[in-house]
């Protein structure tokens, strides 16, 4: 779209362009092109376009992707969006606020990218809501104010390395691409605007836990100026932290790197289990194909020779009916970062069904005082990985604090959405899940 004809729409659509929404229009059309094409987008994905405006990046996906997915929080604008898009099956309008937008209904599409030319009002909460862990996305582009830009990227050290650039560092490659001017949008702003790419992190961090570590770093951020050891919890002793990290113990936040910061949440991190995402000389019951005890064996040897032995899974539903799904960590020697059951685990030589059930929502869901029902029992097969399976149900509406070298992240789902999740991608979740899931019939 030509600047003349973004106008031309605005104008049709009654729209004044705001400050106060951060309404700043893209009229470059070769920037918008440029802007796109860093998405790298196939006809594979689906995208999802936060303030999409009037289209102008919009025109150069349709056709090209397989679902493209609109969120505009201008009510006039979404509704020139259908009008304009009203013959494209693949284009879907949502007048939303991008920063409140249920990002749960977006797993079912993957593959999925983002893009946006964000708001300069609300781009850190559009971000902080939608590209946060767990997210869907295998790829970012976005748009802002380049002093954000610049924040999101900042490296220790920098007035623009905080909390938000270890935020978003701490699951996201961020490399800004391109400055872009402000003649490029209608009406002109004050600053100049910054084109990023966003490209996941691989395996390259420890197991860490995200809201510990998110509390550490703003707490270490409060007052930028002070000595860390100022904010941070009592136990343990700093002294033995900073010895062990390799860190002065007069260091301020603002010099520790991502790693030394992940570390850091590392050693403050109290969980027993947080270094322990299976242990190889566990020893299992061995039973027969009736579930009958034969015998007892060490994990490592029941998992290399398909052994028979006992599972328990349980399916922990809140009061609105989402289901709590966990994303197994990349670390387990079985379905690495697949979805699976609230919880699941192995019992125990010697140990019962439901005690097992019982420990392991304390274990890895920090779940207590809830009795589980028995809803379903699977036999072993290779689907189970040759696990005699007891499904259990449990109603639970508190926090979840799991240990992340078992668990990578955790997402209350609603079964509709977890359905046509299934349906879509059912290469996402552990086939252990799926069987539950298929026999529990819920």
């Amino acid at each position: 779209m030509t600047g003349r004809e973004i106008r031309d729409m605005l104008d049709h659509a009654g729209v004044l362009p705001s400050k106060q929404l951060g309404q700043n229009f893209l009229i470059d059309p070769n920037m918008a092109r440029w802007i796109v094409a860093q998405l790298e987008a196939t006809a594979e994905d689906t995208v999802v376009e936060v303030g999409p405006g009037t289209g102008a990046l919009s025109e150069h996906l349709v056709g090209h992707v397989r679902r493209l997915i609109l969120i505009e929080f201008d009510a006039r604008l979404a509704n020139a969006l259908r009008q304009r898009f009203r013959d494209e099956p693949s284009v879907e309008v949502h007048h939303a606020d991008g920063a409140k937008f249920d990002g749960r209904t977006l797993f079912k599409h993957r593959p999925l990218k983002f893009l946006g030319n964000l708001p300069y009002s609300c781009g850190g909460a559009i971000l902080k809501n939608l590209l946060s862990r767990p997210h869907p996305f295998a790829r970012a582009v976005i748009m802002l104010q380049k002093e954000v830009i610049d924040r999101l990227a900042a490296t220790p050290g920098t007035k623009d390395y905080g909390v938000l650039s270890l935020r978003t560092q701490a699951n996201w490659l961020v490399q800004p691409l391109r400055t872009v001017p402000p003649e490029a949008f209608f009406p002109r702003p004050a600053i100049d605007s910054c084109v990023a790419v966003l490209r996941p992190r691989a395996d390259d961090l420890p197991a860490f836990d995200a809201r510990l570590f998110d509390e550490l770093i703003r707490r270490g951020f409060a007052q930028r100026r002070k000595q860390l050891k100022k904010h941070l919890p009592p136990l343990p002793a700093w002294e033995t932290v900073a010895g062990a990290l390799g860190i002065t113990t007069s260091v301020r936040g603002e010099q520790l790197t991502l790693a030394q910061w992940i570390d850091l949440t590392r050693a403050y991190d109290p969980h027993p289990l947080k270094d322990c995402p299976q242990q190889a000389g566990e020893i299992f019951d061995v039973v027969d194909a009736h579930d009958q005890l034969t015998g007892t064996a060490p994990r490592g040897h029941v998992h290399a020779n398909n052994l028979l032995h006992r599972a328990v899974h349980v399916l922990v539903f809140n009061h609105r009916g989402d289901l709590l799904l966990q994303q197994r960590s990349r670390l387990k020697d079985v379905h690495p970062g697949l979805w699976d059951s609230s919880v699941s685990g192995h019992l125990d030589a010697g140990e019962d069904y439901p005690n097992a059930a019982r420990r392991e929502l304390d274990e890895e869901m920090g779940i207590r005082n809830v009795t589980p029902t028995e809803i379903a029992r699977l036999a072993a097969t290779a689907a189970t990985g040759w696990e005699h399976v007891r499904v259990y149900h449990a109603r639970y509406d508190g926090p979840v604090h799991f240990p992340c070298a078992e668990v990578q992240a955790a997402l209350w789902l609603p079964v509709a959405e977890l359905q046509a999740w299934v349906a879509a991608s059912p290469g996402d979740f552990a086939s252990g899940f799926l069987a539950c899931w298929h026999a529990a019939g819920l």
